[in-house]
């Protein structure tokens, strides 16, 4: 943990590049020192089948969920919820420039008791 998982519209496929967005928000999670870095992985996922508003072609979204294990306090969340989003809106800023784009973000702590993991690539960066 944490989790980056993006959905996104599938009219802005070839307008995004998310290795320099997955970069910046691994190092930044990882400088907290809250987060192991053999535990941050992210993922983005196309939405071809989606509608925004009234329809428009040219409408689009994205939204980010940040999934992190259960034990952080409350100051912390914020503050990696806020610059999170602040990240993303940044990288996005080319597209909501000169487009129109719903942006969302939410962070999501798992259960500790209903959520199972198994990481052999922690050992890693331990050593």
């Amino acid at each position: 943990m944490p989790h980056f998982i993006v959905e996104y519209s599938g009219n802005l496929h070839h307008r995004l590049e998310f290795q320099p967005l997955f970069q910046e928000l691994h190092e930044y999670v990882v400088s907290t020192g809250a987060f192991p870095i053999g535990g941050v992985r992210s993922r983005a996922i196309r939405c071809d089948d989606f509608r925004v508003a009234d329809g428009r072609a040219d409408f689009a979204f994205i939204n980010l969920n940040l999934k992190i294990g259960h034990g952080r306090d409350m100051a912390l969340k914020q503050q990696v919820a806020e610059r999170v989003f602040e990240i993303l809106c940044n990288w996005m800023k080319p597209i909501t420039d000169h487009s129109y784009c719903q942006i969302s973000f939410e962070m999501t702590e798992l259960d500790p008791v209903l959520k199972f993991n198994k990481n052999n690539i922690h050992p890693l960066f331990t050593q």
